[in-house]
């Protein structure tokens, strides 16, 4: 249950940040997205995006509220059964990443996004994976 509830208000953190920046908020934008060395950005995510970034993010806290067993929802057996495991899988993908600029495995390291890719968000999403996987493997 506090494995749960601890995936749930990080995830809840993280969509309130998605939606911050919808909102046209500023706090740490820049540093999210992954650039070339030079400074180019390699996404340019719309404010839409944002949203949809956080409802996802939303849904995965709810999911997780859902496992902690606070709540009670009639879901099909379906969602109880393999969500958790997608959701982890999702960020175990994200912290190994795509080799060049995103996870543990990039080459582009010297850039502001690189540093704290290293040092705050691939950690996250492997801690995610592995509290989710944890909490699949106890319930």
């Amino acid at each position: 249950m506090i494995l749960s509830l601890l995936l749930c208000v990080v995830f809840m953190v993280l969509a309130l940040i998605h939606f911050n920046w919808f909102l046209g908020g500023e706090f740490g934008f820049s540093e999210s997205l992954p650039t070339k060395e030079n400074g180019e950005r390699i996404l340019n995510p719309k404010k839409t995006d944002n949203v949809i970034v956080g409802v996802g993010l939303l849904v995965f806290s709810l999911i997780y509220l859902l496992k902690s067993g606070l709540i009670q929802v009639n879901l099909p057996n379906w969602i109880i059964l393999y969500v958790g495991w997608i959701i982890s899988a999702i960020f175990l993908i994200r912290a190994i990443g795509e080799f060049k600029y995103v996870g543990f495995f990039k080459k582009i390291r010297n850039t502001k996004f690189g540093r704290l890719d290293t040092k705050l968000f691939s950690p996250l999403c492997l801690g995610i994976a592995i509290i989710g996987v944890l909490i699949e493997i106890i319930s």
